[in-house]
């Protein structure tokens, strides 16, 4: 199969779809790749380093998506870039559909068979190319949070550590799967009070044994919510409802119960966001100000960490690739009905139950 990787042109956006080793991995299984000139030189490499791993340089996007049969990439495609879709593209790369119907609509229009990373499934029911970036998000949410903290920043001048005589801050995260979890781990580790909350009492247990003693656990109801959000310096949203739409956890009305220069950082905003005052930010302009409360709702969050993050993708979605190149999208979900559950749409159509759902789309 020819595979294509163009430059990734979301604001800020520095990930690339294919590192130079991917790359060799799949030339060394016999297929064709043609890169986009510069693709990679957002995380320090250079079209030589393709070249050296079997690549074909090509000078635009246009050229790329003309010669490749899979495109690989990051960030979902802007609308340049759907334009550029034919029926016979597969495309392999996060989506988050839910919260775009333009972008739904663009990829329907389009004919190409679209899989999304976020919706590809593992034997255990997680989320395996979700995963490597949700951990990014989580550790980073608690980088900005305290950053935006400062007083300078605008925050509430609150160190989330605190020091001996001065109590630290106060976090509290809003759902414990991944993100949720790495963004405890990174609280925990500058000596915040942590809460997790969350609707599983299972997964409430789990954590309370996983951390011991180092965070609390609350059951996510509505009130407990609430009292969460008036009582914490910094609010981490990171719930997730795979291919749907994030519900409103947090109301514009409790922002009122908040104290002034507290921040939120929504981890979900993806999916539409689980704050009802979210709107998507970029790294340019990464924060705004509801009612004194600091909103931090960069949308890809990983491409401020964009090396780190590209290898931790590429090690999550190098062998899906590989057997896409091999057996084509088809067979290949014939034969993974874990990476099926990653079609989101195809033939002009939504294929994704959840998605339709969110979209108010037929589902076919």
């Amino acid at each position: 199969m020819r595979i294509g990787v163009p430059k990734e042109i979301k604001n800020h956006e520095y990930r690339v779809g294919l590192t130079p080793p991917s790359v060799a991995e799949l030339v060394a299984a016999g297929h064709q790749v043609v890169v986009e000139t510069g693709a990679g030189k957002g995380i320090d490499f250079e079209d030589a380093d393709y070249v050296e791993a079997g690549a074909t340089i090509l000078p635009n996007a246009d050229q790329v998506f003309e010669q490749a049969e899979m495109i690989v990439k990051v960030k979902e495609p802007q609308p340049v870039e759907i334009a550029r879709l034919k029926p016979h593209h597969l495309l392999f790369t996060y989506l988050h559909l839910a919260a775009d119907k333009p972008q739904a609509e663009g990829l329907m229009k389009s004919g190409a068979t679209c899989i999304a990373y976020e919706t590809v499934t593992s034997p255990k029911g997680g989320l395996p190319l979700l995963k490597p970036m949700s951990e990014v998000a989580g550790r980073m949410a608690v980088q900005v949070g305290a950053h935006y903290l400062e007083k300078e920043q605008g925050g509430r001048g609150v160190l989330l550590g605190g020091v001996p005589g001065v109590a630290p801050a106060r976090v509290a995260i809003l759902g414990g799967g991944i993100s949720g979890v790495n963004a405890a781990q990174m609280a925990v580790g500058m000596r915040a009070d942590v809460t997790i909350y969350d609707i599983n009492n299972d997964r409430l247990a789990e954590l309370d044994m996983f951390f011991s003693n180092q965070i609390k656990t609350a059951y996510a109801s509505k009130a407990a919510i609430a009292s969460a959000v008036a009582k914490a310096h910094l609010v981490i949203g990171a719930v997730l409802i795979p291919g749907a739409a994030a519900p409103k956890l947090v109301t514009r009305d409790m922002l009122k119960s908040m104290k002034r220069g507290s921040v939120l950082v929504d981890i979900a905003i993806d999916q539409g966001g689980c704050f009802e005052t979210s709107h998507a930010t970029t790294h340019d302009d990464p924060v705004f100000e509801v009612d004194g409360i600091i909103h931090y709702c960069v949308a890809n969050m990983p491409g401020a960490v964009a090396r780190t993050s590209a290898f931790a993708l590429n090690n999550a979605t190098l062998p899906f690739a590989l057997k896409l190149a091999k057996l084509g999208a088809e067979a290949a979900m014939k034969a993974d009905p874990h990476l099926a559950n990653g079609l989101n749409v195809s033939g002009g159509k939504i294929r994704h139950a959840a998605v339709a759902e969110a979209l108010n789309l037929p589902l076919n």
